[in-house]
């Protein structure tokens, strides 16, 4: 799929099939985060694999929405700022999340390329993600999404003008 289809095919999924992803195409969704942009080639992140079978409960506690558990696999993604570039001669801003987020938006566009739904979530309880992923107190969780078969149908994509969200030369 070329990338412009890829971008106009990808959706938030909110509904899955309970059929589960092969090794190989998750695979293939976590090397994307692999190979995603960092600062520096730092990498300052790491990709944590739940497998929702049995462990709904939990991971509800994280996000509390029913779809969330459907799919056969949720992604967390987490920032490492310890190992993170930052701009240090200016203002000391760390790019550990913005790593995360890079990744994660990799794996979600490799997952759409290979059929599969994802969805970006941020309005989780990072107190709960860090009890139910047991996280040093170094790692920060950054975004979760479900990773699995879509059991519905995009809708349209509501989305601002591009005159609404571009500067030129200035503010």
């Amino acid at each position: 799929m070329d990338f412009q289809k890829l971008i106009l095919a990808r959706y938030s999924v909110r509904s899955y099939r309970p059929d589960p992803v092969p090794e190989e195409l998750l695979l293939k969704v976590l090397e994307a985060a692999r190979l995603a942009p960092t600062a520096h080639n730092a990498q300052a992140f790491r990709v944590v694999v739940v497998h929702t079978r049995g462990r709904e409960a939990e991971l509800l506690r994280v996000y509390p929405r029913e779809w969330f558990v459907k799919a056969p696999i949720v992604l967390a993604v987490c920032a490492v700022p310890a190992e993170a570039w930052s701009r240090r001669r200016f203002d000391g801003w760390s790019a550990a999340e913005t790593d995360a987020t890079i990744a994660t938006d990799y794996m979600i566009l490799a997952a759409a390329d290979l059929g599969l739904g994802t969805c970006w979530v941020a309005a989780f309880d990072p107190r709960a993600a860090r009890e139910v992923l047991h996280l040093p107190d170094d790692v920060v969780p950054v975004s979760f999404t479900p990773l699995g078969w879509p059991a519905d149908q995009p809708g349209a994509k509501e989305r601002k003008p591009l005159q609404d969200l571009v500067r030129n030369e200035r503010w």
